[in-house]
């Protein structure tokens, strides 16, 4: 549960970095374009806490956390697959490029950062219950998430764009996203087996 909290903090801002740069070609690299981008991301972040602890009240699994994470990777496939379509299509359509990178920003990362958001407070849930001691569950899981999004930032700014192109960073947070998303729910799976045999 750490750990899935962890990538998703590293997730979030390395989609971050890459939203600002994906939008400079469209919208230009000004002070806008990043107010855009950060504006999105928490906006989405706040709804992403509020639905994640709404979910988290109902029948709360580790099956259900890991789902979540491959969830906001699905979410983000068109940040990959279609982003260049769905950038022009906003440019040509909003001619402020305040408002466009508004609205590219929401057409890319709304879906997938709001996802990604459910998961902290999700993961605090399921922690509480096993281990009790909300207060100090709480402050490690924000801890994790948090570090994840401190070397999220650095490994993507200050290695990841030296060395690949954009769409083989996007594709290597989505392939880890998944590698991250089965393992729980693999271990999910494991843990119900040894539940039924006990």
């Amino acid at each position: 549960m750490y750990l899935l909290a962890f990538w998703s903090g590293c997730f979030v801002m390395a989609l971050e970095l890459l939203g600002a740069r994906a939008l400079s070609p469209f919208f230009g690299s000004g002070i806008y374009v990043w107010g855009a981008v950060i504006t999105l991301f928490m906006l989405s972040l706040s709804l992403g806490y509020l639905i994640g602890g709404s979910l988290s009240a109902h029948e709360p699994s580790l099956a259900r956390l890991s789902a979540l994470v491959l969830l906001a990777m699905a979410a983000a496939l068109p940040c990959a697959l279609a982003q260049e379509p769905i950038l022009e299509a906003v440019a040509a359509r909003v001619e402020d490029a305040r408002y466009g990178a508004l609205a590219g920003s929401v057409a890319l990362f709304f879906l997938p950062i709001t996802v990604s958001g459910a998961v902290s407070p999700y993961a605090v849930r399921l922690l509480v219950d096993r281990l009790g001691s909300a207060g100090r569950v709480a402050g490690w899981v924000f801890f994790v998430s948090t570090l994840g999004s401190t070397l999220g930032t650095l490994a993507t700014s200050f290695y990841l764009v030296l060395i690949f192109d954009l769409d083989q960073i996007m594709a290597g947070l989505l392939a880890t996203s998944a590698i991250v998303g089965v393992g729980g729910l693999l271990v999910a799976r494991g843990g119900r087996g040894h539940a039924a045999a006990a």
